[in-house]
């Protein structure tokens, strides 16, 4: 996301003439693009997004089994009468 949002910003730099990327060739500006490209095609092949994604959905299973837990007045932390 960090290199999209730098490709954006080189762009919009590029568009506007601003300063000294102006002057830059267009593959400079738009490389950002490229490596944020290369970055996703990684992250996807070796794993990542896919481990990121089942952990998430970990947290959200815990996260739903103590609030359930709670609701029934099972939890730990409260006192049994």
């Amino acid at each position: 996301m960090v290199f999209v949002l730098i490709g954006v910003l080189l762009l919009v730099l590029k568009l506007l003439e601003v300063g000294a990327v102006a002057t830059w060739a267009w593959w400079w500006v738009l490389s950002p693009f490229g490596v944020a490209l290369a970055w996703w095609a990684w992250s996807d092949a070796s794993g990542l997004t896919r481990k990121r994604e089942m952990m998430r959905d970990e947290e959200r299973k815990e996260a739903r089994r103590k609030r359930n837990v709670e609701n029934m007045g099972m939890s730990p932390t409260q006192r049994r009468r």
